[in-house]
């Protein structure tokens, strides 16, 4: 109960009051009058009343203590026995909550939301937003279950602002072990057909058993190495760079008994194939319309080193000119043919035919050189129909076509077929989809036999324009016609020569994009993408593999004509796989190089200074010899906490209130105030009546 004043005047008309009373009290004392004290009595009581003093109660109610309780429910938290120990002793902790009305828990789990791409554990962020709204007066402590894998851990010398203790539960063992691997340093890019060197380690976290480990080294899921690597040592590799595009390397260390998780046990490294200049052979067997737009079209793009021929003095056109006197340059056919042929990435012979520039056996090495790995691309004309055709020659085991000696001479729009609405070299070819197509006409086709390989482009009557194949492990593709030209002079509105040569080009090439028949995947932030690309039917559900080793299925939805999708959001970090039938991809989703995976074995080191620093406590749930979670109780302490209970998990109380109401009492208000006034007047007019 206080007491306050509510004048009805101001204080200084009271003050004033208060002086002339003072005055004539004093006055009256001087002189001797009698009854001097009643008046100074009644006058004081006067003053008093104006300054109307109240007596005021105020009615309060206690606030609740809170204490955040933080759960840790990151990826290395994520296995069978430490989430049966942290809900054991979340439960346990609500049980001794409920004991204290006065203490208000805040439980809040933190763990990886799944939009992070560089997974991590951040307690202390949780922690701040759990506490955003309450004054820290009222915070009594906190409470964190984790591993002790934390990494948002601030300084103790910064974690001043909160003024409770810390106590951190700890699950797992104290004597785990961990193997995990790890890529130490490697290169982003690396030119095709060269040799690379990385490097990379093998780390064991806890006591581990020594020994060498076994790692399994993948290069775009081919087994490439097996290496004995010693734990702590850096082990090079090194390897060649097989395509363009994504190279993904992936390192696997075989599981050890008793390890806390096997996620770890794998690590990528993605390395950007890069060609070096394409070296394109083009040999044209006269000259002829469609010859410049071969050439323009090669030497237009800068990733191919072209060189081009054109026959245009054969052995039977002889005019008796000596040789010393022509400007021609000889055709260097050994040079070409025999002694560099496997440094050309692709051989074209456009409307070539056989008059004796090329020995017979030449055109056997360009077979095996196809065999073995090359490319050869025919643009074949009347020629390839004639007696002196390519396919008279040794060259006419890679081939996919054969001439039957006849021409088609109808005029007819090329169409892509139902396998080239799929195929990704002729899918999407502009103009295609219209009907009749939206280009120009062509004028003759080559006749052939029923082709091999895949008829992506047809001309009158389903008759082949473009055949695609296959031979040993090089690819072969036959134009059926050399009117090509027509669209690149617009003839008719033209049409799209220059997708449709340069996609041929680079399958021959074996450009990773233009694969009839792949699977593959990316990522965008957490959302993985499937492609699988088919030129037959629906490929089904293709089987996705997590990080964890938890398996689910993925339906495909055809997104265009032989390209099927899926999108799956994903939660956990790590690498993915990806099978369908024979096919397989592999993606890595998140940073590669992610916290959660660094170490994973429990620790009670990390959150020590800062529980040391707050007089809060550290400690593990179980110990070493048992399996049952061994909790303490709550300690509510009054004021500061000054010392460390080690037994239990001491919070400071509050003595926060909140204001609820106030009663007031005016001491001169009503019947008796009015009373006592009287009664002062009364005796001071008494006394001088006598």
């Amino acid at each position: 109960m206080t007491l306050q004043f509510s004048p009805f005047l101001p204080w200084i008309a009271i003050a004033a009051i208060g002086i002339v009373g003072l005055a004539l009290a004093a006055l009256g004392f001087w002189r001797g009058l009698r009854g001097s004290v009643v008046r100074a009595v009644a006058l004081a009581l006067l003053v008093l009343a104006l300054a109307n003093p109240v007596f005021l109660q105020e009615d309060r109610e206690a606030l609740s203590t809170i204490v955040p309780v933080i759960v840790d429910r990151s990826q290395s938290q994520d296995n069978e026995t430490r989430t049966a120990q942290t809900d054991a002793a979340l439960e346990g902790l609500k049980e001794r909550f409920a004991r204290y009305p006065r203490i208000e828990p805040r439980i809040v789990e933190a763990g990886d939301d799944g939009t992070s791409e560089t997974p991590s554990t951040r307690l202390f962020d949780a922690l701040n937003a759990a506490i955003a709204d309450v004054p820290r007066s009222r915070v009594g402590g906190a409470i964190m279950i984790t591993d002790g894998q934390v990494h948002d851990i601030p300084d103790a010398a910064a974690f001043t602002g909160f003024d409770a203790p810390l106590h951190a539960l700890v699950t797992g063992r104290p004597d785990e072990f961990d193997r995990r691997i790890e890529v130490v340093s490697a290169p982003r890019f690396g030119i095709v057909g060269e040799k690379q060197e990385l490097k990379f380690r093998v780390v064991d976290d806890g006591a581990g058993p020594g020994g060498t480990a076994r790692v399994t080294v993948r290069l775009n899921g081919n087994e490439i190495a097996a290496e004995n690597a010693t734990p702590g040592t850096e082990q090079p590799l090194e390897f060649t760079v097989p395509r363009g595009g994504n190279n993904i390397l992936e390192f696997e260390v075989a599981p050890v008994e008793g390890e806390i998780t096997t996620a770890n046990n794998r690590a990528v490294h993605v390395i950007e194939g890069i060609r070096e200049n394409l070296r394109v052979l083009l040999v044209s067997g006269e000259p002829h319309a469609g010859e410049r737009a071969w050439r323009n079209l090669l030497k237009s793009d800068t990733a191919i080193d072209l060189v081009h021929f054109t026959i245009l003095r054969p052995p039977e056109k002889q005019d008796g000119t000596p040789i010393n006197e022509l400007s021609l340059i000889a055709f260097p056919t050994r040079e070409l043919f025999v002694d560099k042929i496997n440094e050309f990435d692709l051989i074209i012979f456009d409307r070539y035919q056989h008059r004796g520039v090329l020995p017979i056996l030449y055109y056997d090495n360009i077979a095996q050189y196809v065999e073995n790995g090359g490319a050869l691309l025919i643009a074949a004309g009347p020629e390839h129909a004639g007696n002196d055709s390519i396919a008279g020659t040794p060259l006419s085991v890679v081939l996919p076509a054969a001439p039957t000696g006849a021409m088609n001479e109808t005029p007819f729009y090329p169409r892509l077929s139902d396998q080239g609405k799929k195929h990704p070299v002729t899918r999407g070819l502009e103009g295609a989809n219209d009907e009749p197509p939206h280009w120009g006409r062509w004028f003759r086709t080559v006749d052939v036999q029923r082709p091999d390989g895949n008829v992506v482009m047809e001309a009158n009557d389903g008759k082949p324009l473009l055949v695609l194949n296959r031979a040993g492990k090089g690819r072969v593709a036959m134009l059926l016609s050399d009117q090509g030209w027509l669209w690149a002079r617009g003839f008719e509105g033209g049409g799209p020569h220059v997708s449709l040569y340069r996609r041929t080009a680079h399958w021959l090439m074996q450009e990773p994009a233009l694969e009839e028949e792949a699977l593959t995947a990316r990522t965008f932030g957490r959302t993985l993408q499937i492609n699988r690309q088919t030129i037959g039917d629906a490929p089904g559900e293709a089987t996705l593999k997590l990080p964890s080793g938890a398996t689910q299925q993925v339906a495909l939805t055809k997104a265009e004509p032989g390209l099927y999708r899926a999108e799956v959001q994903t939660t956990e970090t790590g690498l993915y796989e990806i099978t369908n039938g024979d096919l397989n991809a592999l993606v890595h989703v998140g940073a590669v190089d992610a916290p959660e995976f660094k170490a994973t074995i429990s620790t009670t080191q990390t959150l020590k200074p800062l529980a040391d620093a707050t007089r809060g406590t550290v400690r593990r749930l179980v110990d070493s010899e048992g399996d049952a979670v061994s909790l303490p109780p709550l300690l509510p302490v009054s004021g500061q906490v000054r010392t460390v209970d080690e037994g239990r998990l001491s919070l400071r109380m509050t003595d926060e209130t909140v204001l609820k109401g106030i009663n007031s009492l005016p001491l001169f208000a009503g019947f008796a105030g009015v009373g006592l006034l009287l009664l002062a007047f009364s005796a001071m007019w008494y006394r001088e009546g006598r």
